[in-house]
């Protein structure tokens, strides 16, 4: 799995013109699934995120995590953080699940973050065309990468 972790100010997902997700300060989660990841990743990707320090202490250090700060996630499903650029100009996709597996995994994923870490996640709709709008905090931007977490 693949997360790109963007701390924000506050973030949005609009689907068809409406808003169905909607935090204040927190993280903006991108999350790729590939064919291989398991529930095993989706834990491992969910402690990292819960625990990650960027967020600023009373001294202005990056100390603190989500839930020191009370914050929220908005996690939206992202298969092209799986592309291809290697060949070409077209990119490929082949390395991204297909729906029926990556679907299931990003809700486990999500409800891990809530289950197990008490967070807030807000979601778009996996699979829609969605419009995110965010204002990156920082900017603090880190990419998660479960073949370079083991």
């Amino acid at each position: 799995m693949r997360v790109v972790v963007q701390r924000c100010s506050r973030a949005e997902v609009r689907i068809d013109g409406a808003t169905v997700g909607k935090i204040g300060m927190g993280f903006m989660l991108l999350v790729g699934v590939t064919d291989t990841d398991t529930q095993a990743e989706a834990d491992v990707l969910a402690k990292k995120i819960a625990q990650l320090r960027v967020f600023e202490d009373e001294q202005g250090k990056m100390n603190l995590a989500i839930r020191d700060i009370g914050g929220a996630i908005l996690s939206i499903s992202q298969f092209t953080l799986y592309a291809d650029c290697r060949k070409g100009n077209r990119p490929s996709f082949i390395n991204a699940a297909r729906p029926e597996k990556a679907s299931p995994l990003y809700d486990y994923f999500n409800d891990r973050l809530r289950t197990e870490y008490g967070l807030q996640v807000e979601t778009g709709r996996f699979g829609a065309d969605m419009k995110v709008d965010f204002i990156n905090d920082g900017p603090v931007t880190i990419l998660l990468d479960t073949d370079e977490l083991r």
